[in-house]
């Protein structure tokens, strides 16, 4: 194939990153915003080896799930993937993104296997309750937003419908506030300016909004003033923060972090859980889904109330927290070691006498407490996008838990993963949650018991 050339293309099904797939002269093309069922004209924009990329030229046949995007810059943004598709039809596509990864990466035969159908949202916009938008200067006008597709130009964000409104209106506030004080902005290609990203946090539950400004210097031109307009504006905020990354870099954080006003913190609740989130502090951006799919684990996990459950890849403790009421003792660990302080914090402010964590891989602790006699019946893991380490893997093999809940936000490193523990793991059901809305995401609760201990099929 070659650049520019077009062709007509029936597209099969969605990918991995929510494109439309489709095959032209046994070659595979992915086509972003082509939706499955759909016929189209493509254009090569890109070719590789083993596949192509192209773009819609034409519809010929639209899908009847096809629906007009809400957000004005849609297509420029990437943010999202799937404001096209209807909602519900994005719960059925999402559950086919996982049953893929499987055909692809493993041998189990999928037709028996418990898939079941995505939780969804009764409302899917307005759920994120974090917001790190880019600030840059463009003919003297602040803006505000996230880098374009597969492009270093700022898109400019005045709304975002799956952003929650309570950060949307905090960005807007603090864009304003800068260019009536002419706060120098940071220009990415000449390394000089100031102020690089505006963070805005809201607690859901508890409607306390945090704001970090992210300078490249601890100097801050008129700090007082900047504060003081912005508790006048938005009498809501209980938290301004400052974080200094001076790095020329695409990481948003830096290792500095100074309140310039109210607590280092916000307020989060989880159902009966409480939690203080400081600016760096990782939580789940979609907090009414995490209910639905902390749910899903503890019932992944069938407890009675007296298993040993080890929280790997642990965090700040929320699963594993989560899950205590109904376990006989919780044991975590991570390799950050203030994700283990703060889940220490957790565990005691809430009472909760039955946990313990600890700073290390898990790879490192199983065979540790092995060893002076305690095995888990109930492992629990949430990893990051790269999906669990080999070591780690080798070492559930060699402990052997009753019971392993996978919890994934990418299903081909779980289809890798689900390949290499199948040997001894029989998986009893999988359960996709949709995190995400409107994006490609899907985050899914793997049950999956030892095959001696499962039950006949």
């Amino acid at each position: 194939m070659e650049l520019k050339q077009t062709f007509p293309l029936t597209i099969k099904r969605l990918g991995i990153n929510g494109e439309g797939v489709g095959y032209f002269k046994r070659q595979v093309v992915f086509v972003p915003g082509a939706l499955p069922g759909e016929e189209v004209v493509a254009e090569v924009t890109k070719v590789h080896p083993k596949f192509t990329e192209a773009r819609v030229k034409k519809i010929r046949k639209r899908s009847e799930h096809r629906v007009t995007p809400v957000c004005p810059v849609y297509e420029e943004c990437g943010g999202c993937q799937l404001q096209h598709l209807h909602y519900s039809q994005q719960l059925k596509e999402k559950r086919d993104i996982i049953i893929q990864a499987l055909e692809r990466h493993t041998k189990l035969p999928i037709a028996e296997l418990k898939i079941n159908d995505t939780i969804g949202m009764e409302n899917p916009w307005g759920y994120r309750n974090k917001s790190q938008f880019q600030v840059a200067e463009r003919k003297g006008k602040i803006l505000a937003g996230l880098y374009g597709l597969n492009s270093h130009k700022l898109i400019n964000i005045e709304q975002c419908a799956v952003q929650h409104p309570a950060t949307t209106k905090a960005n807007e506030v603090v864009k304003k506030i800068l260019q009536d004080l002419n706060i120098p902005i940071y220009n990415e290609r000449s390394g000089k300016g100031l102020v690089r990203t505006i963070v805005a946090r809201t607690g859901i539950q508890s409607e306390e909004l945090q704001i970090v400004l992210i300078t490249t210097k601890k100097e801050l031109p008129k700090k007082e003033l900047i504060v003081e307009e912005i508790k006048k504006v938005l009498p809501e905020v209980t938290s301004i923060v400052q974080n200094i990354n001076g790095q020329k870099t695409s990481i948003i954080f830096g290792d500095e972090t100074e309140t310039l006003e109210g607590n280092d913190f916000i307020q989060e609740t989880l159902g009966d859980l409480q939690f203080e989130l400081s600016a760096r502090t990782f939580f789940q951006l979609n907090p009414e889904q995490t209910v639905k799919l902390y749910d899903e684990v503890k019932q992944a996990a069938g407890l009675t109330g007296k298993e040993k459950i080890v929280d790997a890849y642990c965090g700040v403790g929320t699963i594993g927290l989560w899950l205590a009421g109904n376990a006989g003792e919780i044991r975590g660990m991570d390799v950050i070691r203030e994700s283990i302080e703060d889940a220490r914090k957790n565990a005691d402010r809430h009472g909760i006498q039955h946990a313990r964590y600890e700073v290390g891989k898990a790879e490192k602790w199983l065979p540790k407490w092995e060893k002076e006699g305690w095995r888990p019946d109930v492992i629990v893991v949430d990893p990051p996008r790269t999906g669990c380490d080999e070591e780690f893997l080798k070492t559930v093999l060699k402990i052997k838990p009753k019971t392993f809940v996978y919890v994934s936000c990418n299903p081909s490193t779980l289809a890798k993963d689900i390949a290499k523990l199948s040997k001894d793991y029989e998986v009893e059901s999988i359960q996709p949650v949709d995190m995400f809305p409107h994006t490609a995401h899907v985050e899914c609760v793997s049950q999956m018991v030892l095959k001696e201990a499962a039950g006949p099929r």
